[in-house]
């Protein structure tokens, strides 16, 4: 028997996963390999991996969860319309920020350390983190395209 009425479509329920990692830098790419299974196919897929990558290293570099027997989880949410990402640390003192970005006139003096939330912020949408010295998430939020 044929179907004359075709069915409505509805939207797929939003996706989300989370993975905790060591907190040692060289699982930054055991965090790319997570999200890029995650994600295949996607065109933000380069984007979100470079995005990822910084913030599980500034998680490890300025946070206690690189230090001994220190953790991080990594959050992918895919929602209608966006994906967003995310790394949850085990806080620190100092709170995220970006740094302006250098004249210039100061080429010779850049640091190789320091642009990963510029790039973040860069890349993403928009970014944002909530938490305080106990624990802190950043997040990055993408467009996803054609939605």
């Amino acid at each position: 028997m044929l179907l004359t009425t075709p069915m409505s479509a509805t939207p797929a329920a939003p996706m989300f996963w989370r993975r905790v990692f060591p907190g040692d830098p060289v699982q930054a790419k055991a965090v790319r390999v997570f999200a890029a299974q995650l994600l295949y196919g996607s065109p933000l897929l380069d984007d979100i991996l470079l995005v990822l990558d910084e913030l599980a290293v500034n998680a490890v570099r300025h946070t206690r969860s690189g230090d001994a027997g220190g953790t991080f989880t990594v959050e992918v949410r895919h929602e209608e319309g966006r994906v967003v990402v995310g790394v949850v640390d085990q806080g620190g003192a100092s709170e995220p920020h970006a740094r302006s970005l250098p004249c210039l006139d100061d080429l010779d003096r850049i640091e190789e350390c320091g642009r990963g939330l510029l790039t973040v912020g860069a890349l993403a949408a928009h970014w944002c983190w909530n938490g305080d010295g106990r624990g802190r998430t950043v997040q990055a939020v993408f467009a996803w395209p054609g939605s």
